[in-house]
C-alpha cells in the first residue's frame, strides 16, 4: 500500500474514530459475508459500529488521541473494532457473537485509560452494567433513604395518634 492510500485510510480512521474514549476488539476472521452483515445490523441497533482494521495504522491514530495504552490489542491478525454507545454494551454484543459463532476471538477492551486484555478483559467488562443502569442504580440508591426516613416518620405520627387516643 502506497503511503498516499495509507493517508488517506489513517485519515478516514480519525474521522470514525473521532470522541471514541472506550471500545472492544475482535478478531472476525473467518466469519462469512453473511454472518458479519448480520452481526453489524445487530450492533447498529444497540447504537454500537464495528470497523475492521489495519493494525499498524489503528495504532498510529490511537496514538494521535492519545490512547497509548490501547495500542497493545492491535497486535496480529485482523481486528475489528466495536464502538458506540457503551464499551459495557459493546463487550455484551461481543460476548454474545462470540457464543453464536465459534470462529470470533475476544482480543480485548479499552475503558477509562485501562487496558482489559484478552477473552477474559472483555468478558469482565460485559459484566459491568451500562450507564444507564448505573444511572437508575444511583437513583434508586439516592432515593432508599427518603423511603426509609418517610416510614419512620408515618410509624412515629401512627404511634403518637395511638397515644393521644
Amino acid at each position: 500500500m502506497s503511503y498516499f492510500v495509507k493517508d488517506l485510510v489513517q485519515n478516514e480512521y480519525q474521522k470514525k474514530f473521532a470522541g471514541m474514549t472506550e471500545f472492544v476488539v475482535i478478531s472476525t476472521t473467518g466469519v462469512s459475508g453473511v454472518d458479519n452483515n448480520i452481526m453489524r445490523g445487530d450492533l447498529k441497533k444497540e447504537g454500537l459500529r464495528a470497523v475492521v482494521v489495519r493494525n499498524n495504522l489503528m495504532r498510529r491514530v490511537i496514538e494521535e488521541m492519545q490512547l497509548t495504552a490501547a495500542s497493545e490489542l492491535f497486535d496480529a491478525g485482523q481486528c475489528t473494532v466495536i464502538f458506540g454507545s457503551s464499551a459495557s454494551s459493546a463487550a455484551k454484543q461481543a460476548v454474545a457473537w462470540a457464543k453464536k459463532i465459534k470462529i470470533i476471538q475476544l482480543k480485548g477492551a479499552f475503558v477509562d485509560g485501562v487496558v482489559m486484555a484478552g477473552d477474559a478483559g472483555v468478558k469482565a467488562v460485559a459484566a459491568m452494567p451500562t450507564r444507564a443502569e448505573m444511572h437508575g442504580q444511583i437513583a434508586q440508591i439516592a432515593l432508599s433513604p427518603g423511603g426509609v426516613i418517610a416510614g419512620c416518620i408515618k410509624t412515629l405520627i401512627d404511634n403518637m395518634e395511638k397515644e393521644a387516643a
